[in-house]
């Protein structure tokens, strides 16, 4: 295992035969990353102004660049993306911007429009290194929250104390960007100091698995919930079995099942690192056969105010004493907590930190809504959904161009501040908000708007005059509610409702509805089953004819006589 190495000197003294990073053409030693930090250091040098900003995929040139601007004395700004209204949220606060993956007009510092100098690189001071992280604030706007490298080097060092031992010199695999301060903690800082080659980023599993069975040392993963998730079973897994050495994961909590299933099939329980840009790291837990609640790492003390949790930490600014956090917890009773969740409206979406408010506010920016509320709908995924009581000028586009269309306009209006992730991707339109008897918009109001009141159809056949199609009876479907609390069934008439509308997606019916005939209902049915709808259009009698069946045999057969 290589020496711990102080990030202040990082750069200053040559380490021979130390890998920093693995690119895809070879390895970059520690001579290779020292000479580029010093041609970077050349060009913020030779460049005016204090504070830049940078963005850069390559982990081995990010890290030249940050120790660069560094030893040159700059602040950096590290940007989550580059776009157009990320950059021009920062470009007040910066005199420049420097990485591959910024737009050329922007100016790009570019170590190319330098001539290398030869200073020698003095080691850093630790209060007077700067880096500036952003994160949406209470109000959603994005605030930059400045961090020292006394702060940084303290929370690697935790970090080493509580896991050194078990990662020794591991590749870091990750699939989590550096451009934020936990990929930056895991991917880049924590690994330098300790001598851990860095791969490149990789965003699929397939590139996981193929570049840990071709590391000639153990890897850990910096992985995060996001990507957890989704672990394809068909992978070989087992082929890692003792070289994976750990799983770290952080940005949201993991659901219980997903932290299982991801042990169950990588080998070591997945790491969870709490913690927030604020606060730096807070508490760990490693996960097993039960659910685990969080330790604090070296250093770190918590406290509890109400149920309110208060932190006081090393890596946080100097002289900043208790640090009242947005999370709500309880003690565990052996030294430990568990979360009971926050307690502001700042969520996590694929661990990308939203406001819900700072969404609302810009909806109703928009011409064609009087007002807005922004939810988020659980489930295997969590999804953010916006319900909008639409203006006057809404209400009639929305008639002209169709609920597609219209949520299309809304979400483009977004697009500018918000990603495809961090924008809503289901969407109701009414005439005003709900409200209940203190005319409050309660979530639980906002959230009965988004359950489905037909089940999503599968089509086996569609023909002139048949249709089949197939779907599962989802247990959140509006028509069970209440029939019956102590043993649930879909009632009657919902399957009758049902029977028309699907018929009415596959035939011409005729709009008015006549009568029922020969309705039978044979069997219940109840959540969880899967069933297939027979249809039948008989256009010269103006007869529909449905049946519902499943492996159990018929449940409900009829026919719907309409008028012409």
């Amino acid at each position: 295992m290589a020496e711990w190495v102080d990030l202040r000197e990082l750069a200053v003294a040559p380490h021979p035969g130390r890998v920093v990073a693995l690119r895809r053409d070879g390895i970059v030693d520690h001579g290779a990353f020292r000479a580029r930090t010093g041609e970077w250091q050349a060009a913020f040098a030779a460049s005016e102004g204090e504070n830049f900003a940078l963005h850069e995929e390559d982990p081995a040139e990010f890290a030249a660049l940050l120790f660069g601007a560094w030893h040159a004395g700059k602040r950096v700004f590290l940007i989550g993306d580059v776009l157009p209204a990320t950059l021009e949220a920062v470009a007040s606060q910066v005199q420049g911007f420097a990485g591959s993956q910024i737009p050329f007009a922007r100016g790009p510092l570019r170590v190319a429009d330098q001539r290398p100098g030869s200073v020698e690189l003095r080691a850093l001071d630790p209060d007077a290194t700067r880096l500036a992280v952003f994160t949406s604030g209470s109000t959603g706007t994005p605030q930059a929250i400045g961090k020292t490298l006394r702060e940084l080097q303290a929370e690697v060092e935790a970090q080493q104390q509580v896991f050194g031992g078990l990662l020794g010199g591991a590749t870091v695999l990750g699939t989590v960007s550096h451009q934020h301060i936990y990929g930056l903690l895991h991917r880049v800082l924590w690994p330098l100091a300790a001598g851990r080659p860095i791969a490149p980023r990789s965003f699929f599993h397939e590139e996981i698995v193929a570049a840990a069975q071709a590391s000639e040392t153990p890897v850990v993963l910096v992985s995060s919930p996001a990507h957890l998730k989704r672990i394809p079973e068909n992978l070989d897994w087992p082929s890692l079995r003792g070289k994976l050495r750990a799983v770290f994961s952080s940005g949201g909590a993991l659901p219980d099942e997903v932290a299982l299933a991801a042990k169950e099939m990588l080998g070591p329980g997945p790491i969870e690192i709490f913690g927030s840009s604020e606060t730096g790291g807070i508490a760990w837990r490693q996960w097993d056969a039960a659910v685990p609640t969080w330790q604090a790492l070296p250093s770190v003390q918590w406290r509890l105010d109400g149920d309110m949790l208060e932190v006081a930490s090393p890596h946080l600014p100097a002289g900043s004493g208790w640090w009242r956090t947005p999370d709500r917890a309880e003690a565990d009773g052996n030294g430990g907590f568990r979360l009971l969740g926050r307690a502001d409206r700042i969520v996590k979406i694929e661990e990308r930190r939203v406001s819900l408010d700072a969404l609302e506010r810009a909806l109703a920016a928009h011409p064609f809504v009087r007002e807005a509320r922004v939810l988020v709908l659980e489930g295997a995924r969590s999804t953010l959904a916006a319900v909008v009581a639409t203006s006057d000028e809404g209400t009639a586009r929305l008639r002209a161009l169709g609920r597609r269309e219209f949520a299309g306009r809304l979400a483009a209006h977004l697009a500018d501040g918000q990603d495809a992730v961090t924008r809503p991707r289901r969407w109701r339109f009414v005439a005003a908000l709900p409200v209940n008897a203190q005319g409050k918009t309660t979530q639980a109001a906002l959230a009965m708007l988004f359950r489905p009141l037909r089940p999503e159809p599968r089509w086996l056949k569609r023909e002139a005059d048949v249709a089949e199609l197939e779907f599962e009876l989802d247990p959140q479907l509006l028509a069970f509610d209440g029939h019956f609390p102590q043993a649930t069934i879909l009632p009657g008439v919902a399957q009758t409702d049902w029977a028309i509308r699907f018929a009415r997606d596959a035939f011409p019916l005729p709009p008015t509805f006549l009568r029922l005939e020969a309705l039978k209902f044979q069997q219940v049915a109840r959540p969880g089953q899967r069933l297939r709808l027979q249809l039948e259009w008989h256009d010269a009698r103006s007869t529909l004819g449905f049946k519902y069946l499943s492996d159990a045999g018929v449940h409900a057969a009829g026919r719907v006589v309409f008028a012409r």
